[in-house]
């Protein structure tokens, strides 16, 4: 007799409610993903009308098409790589080092760090204060006001800080300390091998982040050729149209321009999302991991 059958009636109900549950949540996160898809190759006017809900209509690639020859989109899937790289390679390295040192019980003062990284969680100084302190520090309309001012998540901290407390034992720290190994190397050489489940975390938790950034771009650049990925998404998706200077921008009068976006429209977010699928598979096994541990422990 299989598990099932020896279920009470109770139990069986139970368990029924649940899969159905799941199954409504399932289709709720998956069809409008299949709905994207599946309207990036079908004729925009049928996707328009509302023809497009279950199969594709009229199958067309010319949309995607119109993607590989757009030079602005390219432009900026290159800058989204570089910000993306260079911010998830900072961000990991100032939150690893940080967090450490706030794990550590020899660490003066560490409860007072703590409480101004937890404040930062819930008052911040707005965006015209922190626009011009970027702008005083000379790093308007350049790289690096993509990637330093959210180099750092306090939320990121705290997780890799109570992922460090129940990872790494006092008794480990004192034992190296005794056979003459320094806080840099004990560090380097047997907390950071110890801790990649929580790196891999806080790199997928940055990258993702940075990838789908679009808002400091908008604020803080001017030259469209520094532009990130998603501003020029937001351009053809929100604003309607396509982006200024484009090879698309002269064709036809508005109606034939605005066909042309709407062939472009859900081919843009199937390109642009899938380097972030495609990162996660590697990083899911110690995605789960990293979390559970760093969120035991407050």
């Amino acid at each position: 007799m299989n598990s099932f059958a020896r279920q009470s009636r109770f139990d069986r109900i139970f368990d029924l409610a649940n899969y159905t549950l799941m199954a409504i949540i399932m289709l709720a996160v998956l069809y409008p993903l299949y709905l994207v898809v599946i309207s990036s190759i079908s004729d925009p006017d049928s996707v328009n009308t509302g023809s497009v809900w279950l199969f594709p209509q009229g199958i067309t690639l010319e949309g995607y098409k119109r993607i590989f020859m757009e030079e602005q989109i390219w432009i900026g899937y290159r800058n989204t790589f570089v910000y993306t790289a260079l911010g998830s390679t900072l961000s990991v390295l100032v939150t690893i080092t940080g967090a450490y040192a706030l794990s550590r019980s020899d660490l003066i003062g560490r409860n007072g760090f703590m409480f101004i990284i937890v404040f930062t969680m819930f008052f911040g100084g707005g965006l015209i204060p922190t626009y011009l302190l970027v702008k005083d520090l000379g790093m308007t309309n350049t790289i690096w006001s993509q990637i330093i001012p959210n180099a750092v998540s306090a939320f990121n901290v705290i997780i890799a800080r109570t992922f460090f407390q129940m990872t790494i034992p006092k008794e480990l720290q004192e034992a190296s300390e005794m056979d003459g190994c320094s806080t840099t190397r004990f560090f380097l050489k047997i907390v950071l091998p110890l801790s990649m489940p929580i790196v891999a975390v806080l790199a997928l938790f940055s990258a993702v982040s940075i990838w789908n950034s679009y808002f400091p771009g908008l604020i803080y650049l001017r030259d469209r050729n520094l532009y990130p990925l998603q501003l020029v998404i937001r351009e053809i998706l929100i604003v309607n149209e396509a982006p200024a200077d484009s090879s698309l921008a002269g064709q036809g009068d508005d109606s034939g321009m605005q066909r042309v976006v709407d062939i472009m429209k859900y081919g843009v977010i199937i390109v642009s999302s899938l380097p972030v699928l495609a990162l996660y598979p590697f990083l899911q096994r110690y995605f789960v991991s990293g979390v559970m541990i760093g969120s035991l422990k407050g």
